[in-house]
């Protein structure tokens, strides 16, 4: 197929008439930094955008984990370009985590990468596709959604760079999954429900990020995952009234308490605020301090957190 690449000229006369300049991104700039895209879930009506986070290492932005509905917008208004990526991670396939991947993508077709792009995540079961699956249910030729886009999912494609799937069949202990001269990820896998899903440790400038996704927080894979890290983000999805359904797939207060002071990490992020969270804040911290005494923070979109 043809590259939709367009050409220089084509790039300047979008960059003349654009009434919205990109604006210099902030966060990071000197140091290692988590920012969160989107702090919400899967409702709209608070504003947020959905999960995903971006880390920066001195102003570069290396790696996105997950890309949930509004989290393109918000890579945008971050100053990030996705041609300055090593790795793309999802924690699971659920649509508030994955819907904006293909805008992602696209509007990578407007930049100058060339190198592979990794896309790392869990493998499937009759609920959700294999990272590999997805990828390729998205772009490939010949049933693609996107097929159009198929030259990304190509190796014998000409003008574009290539997606480079992968599952991670991660089990309670952690495992190593990429390192490049810049990090080293390792990922266990999690209970959220049924579906399968991966908690995330990033080291990077001697720093440590570990993301705990969507998970109930049951077993004790994602307490040593996240053993000494310097910062721990936990998903604060659902109260600590909840049972059934949202207990079997979200851990409350406690439980993210407990971890972070069993794991002693250093600081506390907490992100996918659903609306059965908010204005529970003073709740869930109460819940929190049981466990855990260090630095506690509720995330907001593109709210910046350096690692200290």
């Amino acid at each position: 197929m043809h590259s939709l690449k367009p050409s220089l000229a084509a790039l300047l006369l979008l960059l003349v008439l654009s009434p919205h300049p990109a604006k210099a991104q902030s966060c990071g700039a000197t140091s290692i930094a988590v920012q969160v895209l989107g702090s919400g879930g899967p409702e709209y009506q608070d504003k947020r955008a959905s999960t995903s986070y971006l880390i920066w290492d001195h102003g570069t932005p290396r790696i996105i984990l997950d890309a949930g509905g509004g989290s393109a917008l918000r890579f945008g208004e971050s100053g990030a370009q996705i041609s300055q990526l090593d790795v793309f991670l999802f924690s699971h396939f659920h649509i508030d985590h994955t819907s904006d991947f293909p805008a992602l993508i696209f509007s990578s077709w407007f930049e100058d990468r060339i190198r592979p792009l990794p896309v790392y995540g869990p493998p499937g079961n009759e609920f959700m596709p294999s990272t590999t699956e997805f990828v390729h249910d998205l772009f490939s030729d010949p049933h693609g959604a996107w097929r159009y886009l198929s030259d990304l999912t190509d190796p014998h494609a000409q003008g574009t760079y290539q997606l480079q799937p992968h599952d991670v069949a991660a089990g309670a202990t952690p495992v190593l999954v990429f390192r490049n001269d810049h990090m080293a990820l390792y990922a266990v896998r999690v209970i959220h429900g049924a579906f399968p899903a991966l908690a995330w440790r990033v080291e990077i400038g001697g720093k440590r990020i570990v993301f705990s996704g969507d998970t109930n927080g049951e077993g004790g894979g994602l307490t040593q995952l996240a053993t000494n890290a310097d910062l721990f983000v936990a998903h604060n999805a659902v109260p600590e009234s909840a049972s059934g359904v949202e207990r079997r797939l979200h851990m409350p207060p406690s439980v993210i308490g407990t971890i972070a002071g069993s794991a002693h990490v250093h600081q506390l992020v907490l992100a996918h605020r659903m609306l059965r969270t908010l204005g529970k804040e003073a709740e869930t911290q109460t819940e929190i301090r049981r466990h855990y005494a260090g630095p506690v923070a509720f995330a907001n979109d593109l709210d910046c957190f350096p690692v200290k």
